[in-house]
């Protein structure tokens, strides 16, 4: 197969303590690849996000060639965070391995700039190990995110057959983990539940779905519904929201408990729940069609711009029943992935609804894109967004720069950008 037959895509200063952070002025194919580009837009849109857009990815080139170059004394570890002036970093097998990889893909597709391809290149290949990894559900965040974006981004200056070999190596991991009695993908390998699946999960599923796409195994889509609809019909709530974490018995299948691990109790709204929810399920549409998917997202696309909780300027606080709002912790990294997942949704639904999501998102990255929330250059580590929420209960990267955060930022802005020219 050609590469343009096929292609894998995927998806620090301390917040003070008070009420919405002020903004400043504005901070100056194919298969795996990013998609869903709304067709409409306000035209007085156009001139303002493009010049943000573009400056963005100036900044992150730049703040970026800080962070590779702080990398490069550790080339067998990956960035995750940066806290109290250290750069800390993850092993080969941490889940959060492939953003950084991504985003060098990322900045390159942004800014066109070819110079990127060889680093971007570099740390890709040093997932290969992983490719026929079973340990993990998160083979789609760590080898999507970083050869997916690849083959799209590199426009040919990859070996294409190399990295969808990968990918394929990959999905079929991925799919060995599949328990056909409960019709989902196992997602932690942990002793305290019989068979866990967290809504996190739904994004790993596009690996799958693209796999099929390029010739890999039918039964990798099949995996990748089978998982969607049990998560449809056991992780929402009726407003919409999602739990974080459903247990089943391994046998019969049925759900055993429900809780919301990472957020602030088992019935509550974990923001990055919320995000991981709606861009799954969007994209699980774009890849199935199935009007299910597209219900659910628009359901969850309601309770977040309609929660009387999400601040005026649209990045929301870690947990949307947090106690302490006002003066809770934000999520950038969620503000980041809802962007980019309601860019996409807004090219597949009513145009009332088209223009509140793409809105929204549009906010979102001013947002993210002022001083309130994007680091300066040269300090935060490298990291482009500050301000970000890992695992708030266990006190684990709160008010801190996240990996993903920065990758489904660039995303955004690039969806964004693709919208914007749709409209020209």
């Amino acid at each position: 197969m050609n590469q343009s037959s096929i292609s894998f895509p995927c998806p620090t200063a301390r917040l003070r303590r008070h009420p919405a952070p002020r903004l400043g002025a504005l901070a100056g194919a194919v298969l795996f690849a990013l998609s869903g580009a709304p067709v409409s837009g306000a035209p007085e849109d156009g001139p303002d996000m493009a010049r943000l857009i573009t400056e963005n990815f100036d900044f992150a080139a730049r703040q970026y060639g800080v962070l590779l170059e702080a990398m490069e004394k550790t080339p067998d570890q990956f960035p995750r965070t940066f806290e109290e002036g250290n750069l800390l970093t993850s092993k080969l097998k941490t889940w959060t391995v492939g953003f950084f990889p991504g985003s060098l893909w990322l900045i390159r597709e942004g800014t066109g700039d070819a110079k990127w391809d060889g680093p971007a290149d570099r740390w890709t290949r040093r997932l290969d190990g992983l490719r026929h990894h079973t340990g993990t559900h998160d083979l789609g965040f760590i080898l999507h995110c970083a050869y997916g974006t690849g083959l799209r981004a590199a426009r040919g200056a990859v070996d294409g057959e190399a990295y969808r070999a990968v990918l394929l190596d990959g999905a079929r991991a991925l799919a060995s983990r599949f328990n056909p009695a409960v019709g989902a993908i196992r997602s932690w390998d942990r002793e305290m539940w019989a068979f866990p699946v967290i809504i996190d999960n739904m994004m790993n599923l596009e690996l799958l779905c693209r796999a099929s796409a390029a010739g890999g195994d039918p039964r990798y889509r099949e995996i990748a519904i089978a998982h969607a609809h049990k998560t449809l019909a056991h992780h929402f709530r009726a407003d919409g929201s999602s739990y974080h974490l459903v247990t089943y018995n391994p046998v019969s299948g049925a759900p055993e408990l429900k809780r919301t691990w990472q957020g602030y109790g088992s019935e509550s709204a974990w923001a990055r729940g919320q995000a991981w929810a709606l861009y799954g399920c969007t994209m699980m549409w774009r890849e199935t069609r199935n009007p299910l998917y597209l219900d659910q997202a628009k359901r969850t696309a309601e309770f977040i711009v309609t929660h009387a909780r999400l601040p005026e300027d649209k990045v929301p606080y870690w947990d949307f029943d947090a106690p302490d709002i006002p003066r809770a912790p934000r999520d950038s990294s969620a503000a980041a992935i809802m962007a980019s997942a309601f860019i996409e949704l807004a090219d597949h639904v009513e145009p009332f609804f088209a223009r509140r999501y793409a809105g929204t998102a549009r906010r979102q990255l001013v947002s993210l894109s002022s001083p309130a929330y994007r680091s300066k250059l040269g300090e935060n580590g490298g990291f482009l967004l500050m301000h970000g929420t890992g695992h708030h209960p266990h006190g684990i990267e709160v008010d801190q720069p996240l990996s993903y955060g920065d990758y489904y930022f660039l995303e955004a802005l690039l969806r964004y950008r693709a919208r914007l020219e749709k409209t020209r």
